[in-house]
């Protein structure tokens, strides 16, 4: 029979192979990762994948270790996905306003309307006398984004997004940095579409 301890570790491991754990949202799994971390590292080494922990913002996440020369690589548990332009391109604008928001002392966390979303991408969308084309675009994006776990979509706020601070492991500061310099280059363009980028 599984003791307490046990039954924390299998749950915080369960949470995990889910998705980001957060500490403000998951907190038993966040106390199990506090307590037990070697634990639960253990079990996923065994798999040849990492749990990455942020205390700093307050997030956890599995990371697929890499090969060592010559190693038998593992089926992978953590599954990469190529990105489209448009949401590539949005998450590097909202990581760009998350930048924006924290050099500006703000508490809590950043939200956007759908409107702000939908002015932050017109720019670099095609251009389009279809206005419900554009917002069918973005809306699409949105709940892409949000599928993944980049945005989190107010309880009783349908158009409000709360921005996850797991983007930041994933548009780095130097990914952001090379990006921004062709954000114009792509503006406006309708037959230049960059690949999508691995999450």
């Amino acid at each position: 029979m599984r003791g307490p301890e046990e039954h924390a570790v299998a749950a915080a491991i369960i949470q995990l192979m889910r998705g980001v754990v957060y500490r403000e949202h998951d907190e038993p799994a966040w106390t199990t990762l506090d307590r037990r971390g070697p634990a639960v590292r253990d079990h996923f080494a065994a798999v040849g994948v990492d749990v990455i922990v942020d205390d700093t913002e307050g997030y956890a996440y599995l990371k697929t270790r890499p090969e060592a020369d010559g190693e038998e690589p593992l089926p992978r548990l953590v599954i990469r996905r190529t990105l489209t332009y448009n949401l590539s391109l949005l998450l590097v604008l909202l990581r760009k306003r998350l930048v924006e928001f924290e050099t500006s002392g703000a508490d809590g966390q950043l939200v956007l309307s759908r409107d702000q979303v939908v002015e932050m991408l017109r720019l670099f969308l095609a251009e389009s006398t279809n206005e419900a084309r554009v917002i069918d675009q973005v809306d699409t994006t949105i709940r892409r984004a949000t599928e993944l776990g980049f945005l989190r979509q107010l309880r009783g706020r349908a158009d409000q997004w709360e921005v996850r601070r797991i983007l930041k492991a994933y548009v780095d500061a130097q990914t952001l940095s090379d990006f921004a310099g062709k954000l114009a280059e792509y503006a406006g363009t309708t037959t230049r579409q960059p690949g999508g980028a691995d999450d």
